[in-house]
């Protein structure tokens, strides 16, 4: 007779606890576009604001568009030569190459990116955007126009609104992606007890019942002497 196929323990285990995920979708040619249809218009909308300010109001000019509130927000003309919100000044020769290198690194990530995730090439796309934006004005006049000024804060361009909106972005799908992570994590350690199964049981022995022998049985009948 032939012997049943047994099957181990930790094999059951592991087709149980990590089953196989199935390939996530291409990204189709529309999806990929997201990322330089958005760094365009906000390269774009940059570009014309600093225009109009360039043009209109001469350097460490301020212009208040709502005289009652320009101690929350005016216009003041300035110039930056660091990073975001004026950080690291004096680093302009610098984050121009870097603006080109992380430009580069996004554009090949949104190729091999997987598909369904538009919001974070909406993220990619408004960081890019801005970190060119902010390039484009280092080439051309040697540091960056800022211009936004909302009291106490630092005073920014809307090429660094775009920066840190693509991070908020993309800080919030990260929060939710590891919240998804979490649950899921916790929604297979409760199947794993149901999926092991009951115990398995071996066969079960009666043990044999052994009976005294009644007196009828173990005594047999004696002849009647007066009937012969």
């Amino acid at each position: 007779m032939n012997e049943p196929e047994m099957i181990s323990t930790a094999e059951v285990e592991t087709a149980v606890s990590h089953p196989e995920q199935p390939p996530r979708p291409r990204a189709s040619l529309s999806e990929q576009l997201i990322l330089f249809v958005v760094a365009i218009v906000s390269i774009g909308i940059d570009q014309y604001t600093k225009y109009l300010v360039e043009s209109n109001l001469d350097l460490f000019e301020v212009y208040a568009p709502i005289p009652s509130l320009e101690s929350v927000f005016r216009i003041f003309h300035i110039y930056n030569t660091g990073a975001t919100f004026g950080l690291f000044s004096g680093g302009g020769t610098i984050f121009r190459y870097v603006a080109i290198l992380v430009s580069l690194g996004i554009i090949y990530y949104n190729f091999v990116l997987p598909g369904n995730q538009r919001l974070l090439r909406l993220a990619l796309g408004l960081q890019m955007g801005g970190a060119l934006g902010n390039m484009i004005d280092r080439f051309r006049i040697g540091h960056v126009t800022d211009f936004i000024d909302i009291g106490p804060w630092y005073i920014f361009n809307l090429a660094d609104l775009s920066i840190i909106s693509g991070a908020v972005i993309l800080g919030l799908l990260v929060f939710q992606e590891s919240r998804e992570l979490k649950a899921r994590q916790q929604a297979d350690e409760q199947e794993e007890p149901s999926a092991e199964g009951p115990p398995l049981e071996g066969p079960s022995f009666e043990e044999p019942s052994f009976e005294e022998p009644s007196l009828e049985t173990a005594v047999p009948p004696q002849p009647d002497p007066t009937h012969e």
